[in-house]
């Protein structure tokens, strides 16, 4: 089998070493060269061929956002992003991701060596997937002209009276981060509360549910535990946390939780899935978006089981085929859909029970 070729870009001498080292040690991967920045790396590319880069965020002559947009454009092809755990690197690294790039790995502000030296698997992990992930070409919209301001808004249409026992949850992991933007972005105010969890680490989901509640009719945070779930919210599962949802009354409150991995992740799909399985039943809509592995694919099994209807997103618009393949597999979808067409199914499944709780059914 052909080893996946690796080009490294990062202005750390260190950094650059250790990369080269822990690619290097796997028997299906290779590191073809290390460029100190983008002007380099370019060349390199051009020369080597690479199957995938990883790229630093912040690197001198240009910075890793500049050349990757100009990459997704010109070269489209894998990139990991390697990113420095704060509130700037968290931003800076959404930003790649709706560039194109397909994960990024945190690196530490501190003790950088024994810090990549631990997250080594993670790092060939990833650089794994994103060898084997759809790369799309980056495509830059045109800048708007004064007739697009003057035009208004287009109308939202809305959900009506719904009830609120109805309950939303989404799972997803690689490319999801775009893939539940996009999800989100279409929904109307008045939409039953969603629950997400995304296979992201501490220190990126205060960022990225702060960027989702400026983009979104609705509001999107961080889940905080014991909060009441109200309609016309979203809330996020905080990085390296579990979050489920329980019911209190007559109302769902989210459960914030530290615990074990399940699946190998933390928060773990599988984790809020069964509890909406548990907990929400017939009045609970799944979605499955790109992801890589099958995290959550048994639970969504589970709440169809339990009586809830299911969406999965279709294999030519995932980055990665894994999460939403098993959970067909594993009999939990109802609708396999283009992610363009999800958000519109789910309203429209919604609109068609609308004002009806379904617990007794």
């Amino acid at each position: 089998m052909a080893k996946t070729r690796v080009v490294v870009v990062d202005d750390s001498a260190l950094v650059r070493s250790l990369l080269t080292e822990i690619i290097n040690r796997q028997p299906d991967m290779q590191c073809i060269g290390a460029a100190s920045d983008p002007i380099v790396a370019r060349e390199m590319i051009r020369s080597l061929n690479p199957d995938v880069i990883t790229l630093d965020v912040e690197m001198p002559r240009m910075d890793g956002i500049d050349f990757l947009s100009k990459l997704m454009r010109l070269r489209p092809m894998p990139v990991v992003m390697v990113s420095t755990l704060t509130e700037r690197g968290a931003e800076v690294t959404l930003k790649a991701l709706e560039l194109g790039a397909i994960d990024f790995v945190a690196k530490p502000k501190i003790g950088v060596a024994d810090g990549l030296r631990q997250l080594g698997a993670d790092i060939t992990e990833k650089i794994r997937t994103a060898a084997r992930a759809q790369v799309r070409k980056l495509v830059t919209a045109p800048a708007p002209t004064a007739a697009d301001a003057a035009r208004p808004a287009a109308p939202v249409a809305s959900l009506g009276r719904l009830s609120t026992e109805k309950l939303v949850f989404i799972g997803a992991s690689t490319g999801g981060t775009e893939a539940t933007k996009e999800v989100l972005m279409a929904l109307p105010p008045d939409c039953p509360a969603v629950m997400i969890t995304q296979h992201m680490p501490a220190g990126f989901t205060t960022s990225y549910a702060a960027r989702l509640d400026g983009l979104c009719r609705i509001r999107v945070a961080e889940a905080r535990d014991g909060e009441r779930v109200l309609p016309g919210h979203a809330y996020l599962a905080p990085g390296g946390l579990h979050l489920s949802v329980e019911r209190s009354g007559a109302n769902y409150i989210a459960r914030v939780q530290d615990g074990e991995p399940v699946n190998r992740h933390k928060p773990s799909v599988e984790v809020l899935f069964k509890s909406a399985a548990r907990v929400v039943g017939p009045n609970a809509l799944g979605i499955m978006l790109t992801g890589m592995g099958a995290d959550g694919a048994r639970a969504m099994r589970e709440m169809r089981d339990a009586g809830s209807y299911n969406f999965c997103q279709d294999e030519a618009s995932c980055v990665v085929f894994g999460m939403p393949r098993e959970a067909i597999a594993a009999g939990a979808a109802h609708e396999v859909l283009p992610l363009t067409r999800i958000a519109p199914a789910l309203l429209d499944r919604l609109r068609s029970t609308a004002g009806m709780s379904l617990n007794r059914v």
